[in-house]
């Protein structure tokens, strides 16, 4: 079992930046790939950026250029610094890992981008 919490999504003015965090526990050393994920109302939920055990990064196109997703293994922790945001960057955003069939997610946490 692996545990996903996210923290730093906030209110901020188009342009501004924000810096999500994903503290995992649980089953840590079963963790390989990470990703953050997205969902605005009344939309589906899309992938933002990936970034492998080894550092390893791919980003949706929407972001690429703007964002840039980290992690520090040793505090089994994943980041996302978000930069030039834009009011469609409005979202719940979601930490994931897959760990064989089973796929596990965080609760979530809110980025508002006003214009």
């Amino acid at each position: 079992q692996v545990q996903l919490v996210e923290a730093g999504g906030g209110l901020v003015q188009a342009g501004g930046s924000l810096r999500l965090s994903c503290a995992a526990s649980g089953s840590v050393s079963t963790i390989s790939t990470m990703a953050w994920y997205r969902q605005a109302p009344g939309k589906q939920r899309e992938l933002v950026a990936v970034i492998s055990s080894e550092g390893r990064t791919n980003y949706a196109i929407s972001v690429k250029g703007r964002f840039t997703v980290s992690r520090d293994n040793a505090k089994n922790t994943m980041y996302l610094q978000m930069n030039n945001l834009k009011p469609e960057d409005t979202a719940v955003y979601y930490c994931n890992t897959d760990i064989r069939t089973i796929r596990y997610w965080g609760r979530g946490t809110q980025v508002t981008v006003s214009s």
